[in-house]
């Protein structure tokens, strides 16, 4: 008798540990599907990087005049 639910206890672990695994490959698999969320840091990053672009797009380099009065660049 005892040696019977040894037997069924173990049965209904490895079932559960089975159904467990199948749960957690499901989740694994579905969240590379979904796309990752974005961060307040990422968007802070981006929003700078993108002003900085724009910056740079109306940037105009200076030319400076040495000694010998010929403009440099």
């Amino acid at each position: 008798m005892f040696k019977i639910i040894w037997l069924t206890a173990a049965a209904i672990v490895g079932l559960g540990w089975i159904a467990y695994g199948i749960w957690w490959l499901k989740e694994y698999f579905e969240e590379k599907k979904r796309p990752k969320p974005t961060t307040k840091h990422l968007e802070e990053v981006k929003k700078s990087f993108d002003d900085y672009v724009k910056k740079m797009e109306s940037f105009k380099k200076p030319t400076y005049k040495h000694d010998n009065g010929k403009p440099q660049g």
